[in-house]
């Protein structure tokens, strides 16, 4: 609002703020104090500071270096003449499930944590197809309780909403089932070659288990057994055969069991065996026996020869 001052001025006090308003005040008496002087050169000092005084007020009123017409317009469309306020904007926030790789063994459960940076949950989600037991949860958190893990491989996908916002996280659990135990049959030869067996029991998964052979610490065969899928426990057994050699002799062999599970990696061992050139077939065994009861036989009957030839030459003595 403007009111009409004696003289040519006009010095308008409101919409300008505080600032704005004390300046056209002190403009106002001061061009008062001059039209009421009859000196020519205040008429002239007046006329000079005049615009000087309507740029300052209108720094004070437009900050920023607005044009005049611009800072008018945002005042005429703010209530009361104040500046415009911009409105907040909804943080983001993080969430993880923890931990996010698990493995245990077949029927065994788990806990899972799904936690977050927001300070007031407004939702949470989870899927999975695994049975689902407790749940607990607290203003910025929530954990599942899974039941009966028996898959080898399941994922549980993990949804947590914030402000209007969801955020999602995954876990991977893994069921497995460590070999029992580890057994290497005494090396049978036939001919010459050798014949190991190595028998993994109760074991899961079959499909991600690898049987490695080891003599003198070096691998002589290793196989994995991918192509299997079932989802029951087992008992595998290997049979290898390789020619032996003299430097093969008094060796130690070993049976490897190995689980790999995307890094996990469990196994055991079983314990060693020596190849020696006593190791025999059951064929080999016969015809063993017979050689040597032929050669018995033989040693007999010369000795009885023998014998009988001393007692014709005592008998003549």
């Amino acid at each position: 609002m403007c009111r009409r001052a004696p003289g040519p001025l006009r010095a308008c006090l409101s919409g300008w703020g505080w600032e704005g308003g004390a300046l056209g005040f002190l403009i106002y008496r001061a061009s008062l104090a001059s039209w009421r002087g009859v000196s020519h050169y205040g008429l002239f000092a007046m006329g000079f500071l005049l615009p000087l005084s309507l740029l300052v007020l209108l720094a004070v009123a437009c900050p920023g270096g607005r044009s005049a017409r611009r800072c008018w317009a945002a005042r005429a469309q703010s209530p009361g003449g104040s500046s415009p306020t911009l409105s907040a904007t909804t943080a983001p926030f993080w969430m993880r499930i923890s931990p996010n790789f698990i493995a245990v063994r077949p029927g065994s459960s788990v806990w899972l944590n799904c936690s977050s940076s927001c300070p007031l949950l407004e939702g949470s989600t989870l899927h999975t197809g695994l049975r689902r037991g407790q749940k607990l949860s607290g203003p910025s958190w929530i954990s599942f309780q899974l039941l009966d893990v028996r898959a080898w491989s399941s994922e549980v996908h993990c949804f947590l909403t914030c402000a209007g916002v969801t955020r999602g996280a995954t876990a991977r659990i893994h069921a497995y089932k460590p070999p029992h135990r580890v057994i290497l049959e005494p090396p049978v030869l036939e001919g010459r070659e050798y014949i190991l067996r190595c028998h993994v029991t109760h074991v899961f998964p079959v499909g991600f288990l690898v049987v490695t052979l080891q003599r003198g610490g070096r691998v002589i065969y290793s196989e994995s057994l991918e192509r299997f899928t079932g989802l029951d426990l087992a008992n595998v057994t290997l049979t290898y055969k390789f020619q032996a050699w003299p430097h093969d002799l008094w060796k130690p062999v070993t049976c490897h069991a190995r689980l790999n599970l995307d890094g996990l990696v469990v196994g055991s061992s079983s314990a060693p065996v020596t190849l020696t050139s006593m190791a025999w077939s059951s064929a080999s065994k016969a015809l063993a026996s017979t050689s040597i009861a032929a050669f018995v036989g033989i040693l007999l009957v010369l000795g009885a020869v023998y014998l009988r030839k001393y007692l014709l030459m005592q008998s003549e003595v």
